[in-house]
């Protein structure tokens, strides 16, 4: 009996390998583009959510700034005076209690706050060792970076009567103006002074910095990063003319992989002391 073998010759063998190489080549072509839309579309999603989650921190810093106390020394550099909380001064003295209302024709080293400290939340509650600030201005003799219109605080506040005020003791001061609507401010005592620096590609949070006339230069490895691969940033403030409102306006552009995404932001702040 004949036997009949049956199988791939090596020649039917290499020619499959070819067509398998050609057509896996052409479907390559026509996946490729596609595949590297998307990783650059990840991409630029990515940059896009930097950017932006960068300026919405700034923007929430920014907003809680002491009226008149944003400056730009230079367009790569911010600096604020942050403030936790504020509250109403007592303007006159309590009935048999000398002291309680907010003295400005002398130094004064206390006065009552008209409410409750203790029903604030932790971090806006005033604390031993935070600046309490009257009627910035932001100009000469009125000017909380000089130290012009705050004061202190020296101890616990306590609370009394109903409803309830709240004593906050203080560094003997005269404070140069009362406010119109009886309002102070309450700087942190961590925190006096905040400044985001450009500098090198990387965006620094600076704070609690002796202040100076232009921003200090970042520490790396020990300022803050707030975010990396930054390509340029710009910053310009409107609102030194003691108006009501002021604006920040911010651009910045971040760039990874040849990508480049630039976002705008402004920022409306209430200068009203």
């Amino acid at each position: 009996m004949r036997r009949t073998h049956r199988g791939f010759t090596l020649i039917e063998l290499v020619m499959v390998i070819v067509i398998l190489g050609v057509i896996g080549g052409m479907v390559s072509v026509f996946m490729k583009r596609p595949i590297d839309a998307y990783f650059d579309t990840a991409r630029r999603a990515a940059l896009a959510d930097v950017a932006d989650t960068t300026l919405r921190r700034m923007a929430r810093d920014i907003r809680k700034a002491l009226p008149n106390s944003i400056q730009v020394p230079n367009n790569q550099c911010v600096e604020f005076i942050p403030t936790k909380t504020g509250g109403r001064y007592r303007v006159e003295d309590k009935s048999g209690a000398p002291g309680t209302g907010l003295d400005f024709s002398a130094a004064d080293t206390g006065f009552n706050m008209l409410g409750s400290n203790s029903a604030r939340p932790a971090d806006q509650q005033i604390a031993d060792g935070d600046l309490i600030a009257v009627y910035n201005l932001g100009i000469a003799g009125s000017n909380a970076y000089n130290g012009d219109n705050t004061a202190a605080v020296s101890g616990t506040p306590s609370e009394s009567g109903s409803p309830a005020e709240t004593t906050i003791t203080i560094a003997s001061k005269q404070f140069p103006l009362p406010s119109g609507s009886n309002r102070f401010h309450v700087i942190p005592g961590t925190e006096k002074v905040v400044s985001y620096i450009c500098s090198g590609g990387t965006l620094y949070r600076n704070a609690n910095y002796a202040y100076s006339s232009s921003c200090p230069a970042p520490t790396p490895g020990t300022t803050p990063v707030i975010a990396t691969n930054l390509d340029t940033c710009n910053f310009v403030y409107n609102g030194s003319d003691l108006q009501r409102n002021g604006l920040v306006q911010m651009t910045i552009s971040f760039t990874n992989s040849g990508e480049t995404v630039t976002q705008y932001h402004e920022i409306h702040v209430n200068n009203t002391p």
